[in-house]
């Protein structure tokens, strides 16, 4: 079974997921893959007919601290200020900086066709909804403790409480100090030298914590979270979910202080880029919404529902992970769709397909069947003055593309049109010299040119149009011609292109007009090398020139 369906198979009774972010600043790419895997979760158990709602909170009373500084994000004077308490960046139109970060993440979550019910914690202190978790919670200080203590190896001094006050001197969260709750107030004080990244003021006093001025430590406040919305689902990435760690504190504050279990926790792997996590906590990754921008949705919802959650993925958008995540999605189109496809599938490609798509009502039979331009050849036509996409699609499709189907041309059109602007390796960026056979055509060896004939002949005779058809002639040539491959590519590369490499020939020339294909491929065919310097003679220089 697929992963989402294995997990709603094994729930019983009604089910809340739930997922959160705290809103720093700047969100990675990396961010949504907890989102997108809990969305998954919560079309799976829909689709069983389970009664289940999907939460997603943002953690906007907590301070802002050392992980934004580690971005352009930071602001010096409110470092340690909740960050729905700090003004929103310059030239925003949001009430605060919590809403302004969280609303550039959120707003991609429509795209994604993701859509839970949001709640924000500052709003649920203020309202009181939390009071009797941070009541229970200080009652139970001294179990809390033990439970850092023995679950984690973290060792609170006697007195700790577990709850932070907002300085009533000068508004910082991130540098208070909390003692003795007499069951109305606590004792507070905001230390100058508490954490590294903000200085408190020095000013001590007594408290009520409950109605938002104050806010439970975060391993506390998890568990809270549980019991307020009453969460059966609820994944973490894997630094949440090592043995001793955040994950397993929270649990443990779930069972003995607040008496229920916790949720089914769904760890899952982190985004790499180029090998490293994707992390805002050391500053990496690409935006979110930026990438969410560059892909189309469902792409990048297939990036995150094609493997299991406890596999590592790798994205670069300045390699070759673009095409290949194009190239791999349209492969589980094709299985989903009942076309065999070469190459191994992973399992399920049916549920692979539905769980990308950006509608849960979509029909993926439907969604499946539909024809999609090859992102590699698109990548390729837009650099062509003039080539018309539309049709160059409908003859490669054999029938006119219908309103879906041109969406889907126009959305892929815009990526590559991106995606070669701001990230495409140099091999991908093409100028075919059209005017002219490029000089380096005379350095083609008799065997290179024998094959430029018979390709030119071969495809004469079949008129391949697909990039895959057209890639499939240059391989079959080439082994009638017992001609190494990469002598074959690296004739057309310079007849075309006038050097040594390039993107994928197939689709290179499936993006040219069949008729000058033709010519260039004959009139490579009958270049004649360079003669050979009579003796005395200095050689010609490459290109033919002396």
């Amino acid at each position: 079974m697929y992963w989402a369906d294995e997990l709603a198979a094994a729930a019983s009774g009604p089910q809340v997921v739930n997922d959160s972010k705290t809103p720093s600043g700047t969100v990675h790419v990396g961010s949504l893959r907890g989102v997108v895997l809990h969305d998954a979760i919560w079309r799976a158990l829909r689709e069983r007919g389970t009664q289940v709602e999907f939460r997603y909170g943002v953690e906007d009373l907590d301070p802002m601290d050392a992980q934004a500084l580690l971005t352009p994000d930071a602001i010096g004077r409110f470092m340690g200020m909740p960050l729905a308490h700090i003004p929103a960046p310059e030239g925003s139109e949001a009430p605060n900086y919590a809403r302004h970060f969280a609303g550039l993440f959120l707003q991609t979550f429509a795209g994604l066709g993701v859509r839970p019910e949001l709640y924000w914690m500052s709003e649920q202190y203020a309202s009181g909804a939390m009071d009797p978790y941070v009541e229970r919670a200080l009652a139970g200080a001294d179990t809390i403790r033990r439970i850092y203590r023995t679950v984690s190896t973290v060792r609170h001094a006697e007195g700790w409480l577990p709850i932070h006050v907002i300085c009533e001197n000068c508004g910082r969260v991130g540098t208070t100090i909390a003692t003795d709750w007499d069951g109305s107030e606590v004792s507070y004080a905001c230390r100058p030298d508490l954490v590294d990244w903000a200085t408190g003021c020095d000013h001590a006093g007594r408290i009520d914590p409950r109605g938002g001025r104050a806010k439970l430590v975060w391993n506390v406040e998890w568990a809270a979270r549980w019991g307020l919305l009453g969460v059966t689902i609820e994944g973490c990435g894997k630094d949440l979910a090592t043995k001793g760690g955040s994950r397993d504190r929270a649990d443990a504050v779930s069972r003995e202080i607040f008496e229920r279990e916790p949720p089914r926790n769904v760890p899952y792997e982190f985004l790499n880029i180029g090998g490293r996590k994707m992390s805002t906590s050391r500053g990496e990754g690409a935006a979110a919404h930026e990438m969410a921008d560059l892909l189309p949705p469902e792409l990048l919802r297939f990036l995150f529902v094609r493997h299991r959650p406890n596999k590592h993925l790798e994205f670069d958008p300045g390699g070759d992970t673009v095409p290949g995540l194009f190239d791999e999605y349209d492969r589980i189109a094709e299985a989903a769709a009942g076309v065999a496809v070469r190459g191994e599938l992973p399992p399920n490609p049916e549920a692979i397909f539905r769980a990308s798509l950006v509608d849960p009502d979509a029909d993926p039979p439907l969604e499946a069947g539909r024809f999609r331009p090859p992102f590699r050849h698109l990548a390729l036509l837009v650099q062509v003055p003039g080539a018309d996409l539309g049709e160059r699609m409908a003859a490669e499709k054999g029938a006119p593309l219908d309103a879906a189907e041109l969406a889907i041309l126009e959305g892929r059109a815009a990526v590559a049109t991106s995606w070669l602007a701001d990230f495409a390796p140099d091999r991908y960026r093409i100028q075919v010299r059209r005017d002219e056979l490029p000089a380096e055509a005379s350095d083609l060896t008799s065997e290179q040119r024998d094959y430029l004939a018979a390709l030119a002949s071969g495809a004469a005779r079949e008129e391949p149009v697909a990039g895959d058809q057209w890639q499939d002639l240059i391989f079959r040539t080439a082994a009638d011609k017992t001609l190494p491959s990469g002598d074959a590519f690296g004739a057309l590369y310079r007849a075309f292109l006038g050097r040594e490499n390039g993107p994928r020939a197939g689709w290179l020339l499936a993006s040219l007009p069949p008729d000058f294909v033709l010519d260039r491929l004959r009139d490579a065919a009958l270049t004649v090398p360079p003669a050979a310097p009579m003796p005395g003679e200095a050689a010609p220089a490459p290109g033919g020139s002396a």
